[in-house]
């Protein structure tokens, strides 16, 4: 077998087996191995194994893909806003099969079986989020790291996504939820007493600003200036001020030291009024869906775009729902 001067043995040339090639090396009695969709990478995949050192010395890649996830979490997730959901993404990943695959050998058919085997758990928008979050994980140990000649994700197919949720709420879906939890919205200078009655303000809140749930939990009387709402910090990472409507001025003049509830508290009460309404497919998120699609009457797509947080205005097709007879009025 040929010897390279840096310790290197060349098992044999790439070999094809079927549809894949097969490609073995030998570094000072470590072997190492890959599959490849083509000789060409079969042969890149070489090159990267002999990385070299300063001292002229070879570099065996050893790490595994969660050695990978690991990195990754402590490099870059960390600095990231809205870290949390990617650190719980990456431990779960390197916690499956992939987990254990090394990173030198890893490949197509690796991130294909990681996928066929969450879809068997999770919806196929899941999956895609985190195929997005793997992708980068590859990609900053192929240019950064020096772990990878090429992303393994790059020819694997993503899940087909369902169509997005578009559940608008009727006044009377709206009224009978609402006198589920206690509040009357017609009776003259009601007052919140209970929790109930401020998960019904919420919701309203909602309706009125395009609000998540998370984001009005959060709330504090210090967030709130006149006709603003500033939030900290959101789902995608930014702060965001929000416009307060003049009904939405209202509610927030009978909390306004905040909500006093938490997502969780939210979410469990707010299912359990759905039902005693008898309101059937509506979540708490519904109430954005319902928001968006109010306000884009009103406002402009960059004024809305600025407003409910969505830095990519094609996104605000999901909501906009307005019928050919409302754009017809306008005209």
């Amino acid at each position: 077998m040929p010897k390279f001067t840096n310790g290197f043995t060349k098992m044999a040339a790439p070999v094809k087996d079927g549809k894949i090639w097969r490609h073995r090396l030998m570094v000072k009695g470590v072997r190492v191995s890959g599959t490849f969709e083509t000789k060409a990478a079969a042969l890149a995949w070489e090159a990267t194994q002999r990385v070299q050192l300063a001292d002229g010395k070879a570099k065996i890649i050893e790490e595994t893909c969660k050695d990978a996830f690991d990195r990754y979490e402590r490099e870059v997730s960390r600095n990231k806003a809205g870290k949390r959901w990617e650190v719980n993404r990456l431990a779960a990943m390197g916690a499956t099969s992939l987990g254990t695959v090394k990173i030198a050998d890893v490949d197509e058919t690796h991130v294909a079986a990681w996928r066929d085997e969450r879809l068997r758990t999770v919806s196929g928008a899941t999956v895609n989020r985190e195929m997005n979050l793997l992708s980068h994980v590859f990609s900053v140990a192929r240019k950064e790291w020096k772990w990878l000649s090429k992303s393994p994700t790059t020819d694997v197919a993503r899940p087909k996504v369902k169509p997005p949720r578009d559940r608008l709420i009727s006044e009377d879906e709206i009224t009978a939820i609402c006198l589920a939890l206690g509040w009357d919205q017609k009776a003259p200078g009601m007052v919140p007493t209970t929790k109930q009655h401020r998960i019904a303000l919420a919701f309203l809140f909602a309706i009125e600003t395009a609000m998540r749930a998370g984001e009005i939990c959060g709330l504090g009387k210090a967030d709130i200036s006149g006709r603003v709402a500033r939030l900290k910090m959101t789902k995608n990472g930014f702060p965001r001020d929000v416009a307060l409507s003049p009904r939405a001025q209202e509610i927030w003049a009978m909390v306004p030291d905040g909500f006093d509830i938490s997502s969780a508290s939210l979410d469990a009460l707010f299912r359990k009024a759905r039902e005693r309404a008898g309101v059937k497919g509506l979540t708490f998120h519904d109430t954005r869906h319902e928001a968006i699609t109010r306000l884009a009457g009103k406002l402009g797509v960059l004024d809305l775009a600025r407003m409910v947080g969505h830095r990519d205005i094609r996104q605000l097709q999901t909501y906009y729902n307005a019928t050919a007879d409302d754009i017809a009025a306008k005209l």
